[in-house]
C-alpha cells in the first residue's frame, strides 16, 4: 500500500484529473480519494469566541496540602 497526499486543483467543469506515476507494475488497484477544501487564508480561525470563558482562579491556602488531603481521600 502506498500514500500519496498532495494538493490539485478541480477545472472549471468540477473535473479532477490524477496523473500520478507510480513504481508498481500495470494491474488493478483499490483507489480512495479525500478531498479537503484549502482555504486561500491559511490557517483558518476559529468562529467561536472564547473571551466570555476566560477568567483566572484565585486560590487562598496551599495548594500542595489540599492536593494531598484531596488524594489521601481516595
Amino acid at each position: 500500500m502506498e500514500v500519496l497526499k498532495f494538493t490539485s486543483k478541480i477545472d472549471e467543469s468540477g473535473y479532477l484529473n490524477l496523473n500520478i506515476a507510480t513504481q508498481w507494475a500495470g494491474g488493478e488497484v483499490d483507489i480512495v480519494v479525500v478531498l479537503n477544501p484549502v482555504s486561500s487564508q491559511g490557517k483558518q480561525k476559529s468562529s467561536y469566541d472564547f473571551s466570555d470563558l476566560v477568567g483566572r482562579l484565585t486560590w487562598q491556602g496551599d495548594a500542595l496540602l489540599m492536593q494531598r488531603t484531596l488524594r489521601d481521600e481516595w
